[in-house]
């Protein structure tokens, strides 16, 4: 079925769960990539739906070297995913997010190696694409938002610019993740992900071309974050401490990499940590010091908020 695969090996990292409606449209959009040397890598969270048996099927067509199927650890995607990166037994030579009910560009793959093969190997890289959203029907409806402030770990902290099913990285990333540990207490993989290799002295590329046909419905586990919904949603948590609790646990596993972060980015983390826990003279004294940022004006009206409130 495939071309003789040449080039350097993409591991894609799917991660299922009752994903049977919309699954082999991944599948296919995987197996339409420009890029030849790929393999996917599936952990299956428990699904009770046909996710299983479509997995099965599509193993004994592709061949098992094509794709594998592993048990997923049943704590919510974020654990799934990380689950699945930290595998020791993976090999590849760069890595790509992949949810269960999007469409990939047939070039996805195409354009993140051009780009992650320019960076040297032992630099942490992680490239990231705006999406096109599409409805249950794969309707167009608009593009994700795009952000024109630079991307960083005074960025990364607070919020998460990259969405993870567009996201390939390379082996030095990984190996941070690895090095982490699969039981950090993480709100998303992805934003995860954004926040060690920034902070870790890497580098982001974000594509402004979209990548994939990022698919909402019903079912989604996370959609898109734009509109005013979302904001109000926002809100909601941040004073309901959901944020600060997100951040307890970013905070705790960060420190299991202190070692990896660049000097500069291990002050902004302590200055991060100070201005949550002092008073309000102390944090905003922390909160200038640290540089820390959202990447639109509103955002950093509602940052400037929850650092008086004592929120973050």
């Amino acid at each position: 079925m495939f071309s003789q695969a040449s080039g350097p090996k993409v591991a894609i990292l799917l991660c299922t769960y009752d994903g049977a409606r919309y699954l082999a449209e991944q599948l296919d959009s995987h197996a339409a990539q420009t890029v030849a040397h790929w393999e996917v890598q599936v952990s299956d969270d428990g699904s009770r739906d046909a996710t299983r048996a479509i997995l099965e099927a599509r193993r004994a067509a592709w061949g098992a070297g094509r794709l594998r199927i592993h048990q997923g650890p049943a704590r919510g995607f974020a654990a799934n995913f990380l689950s699945l990166v930290c595998r020791p037994e993976l090999e590849a030579d760069f890595f790509a997010y992949s949810d269960q009910d999007d469409i990939w560009h047939a070039d996805k793959l195409e354009r993140a190696l051009r780009w992650l093969q320019s960076v040297p190997a032992d630099v942490p890289a992680l490239y990231c694409a705006r999406t096109r959203l599409v409805d249950a029907a794969g309707h167009a409806t608009g593009l994700s938002p795009w952000f024109s402030r630079p991307t960083g770990f005074a960025n990364a902290l607070l919020q998460n610019v990259a969405s993870g099913n567009t996201m390939v990285f390379n082996g030095a990333a990984r190996r941070l993740l690895q090095e982490a540990g699969q039981d950090v207490d993480v709100a998303a993989h992805d934003w995860w992900t954004y926040m060690v290799v920034t902070g870790c002295g890497g580098q982001v590329l974000c594509d402004a071309q979209p990548a994939l046909d990022y698919r909402q419905h019903d079912t989604n586990v996370i959609g898109m974050n734009g509109g005013w919904g979302a904001r109000v949603e926002r809100i909601r948590m941040l004073w309901q401490g959901r944020f600060r609790r997100w951040n307890d646990g970013h905070v705790a596993a960060l420190e299991r990499l202190a070692h990896r972060l660049t000097p500069e980015n291990r002050e902004i983390l302590g200055h991060f940590r100070t201005l949550r826990e002092v008073g309000l003279l102390g944090r905003i004294i922390h909160f200038k010091r640290s540089g820390i940022y959202r990447q639109t004006f509103l955002g950093n009206i509602g940052l400037v908020a929850a650092v008086v409130f004592k929120k973050l």
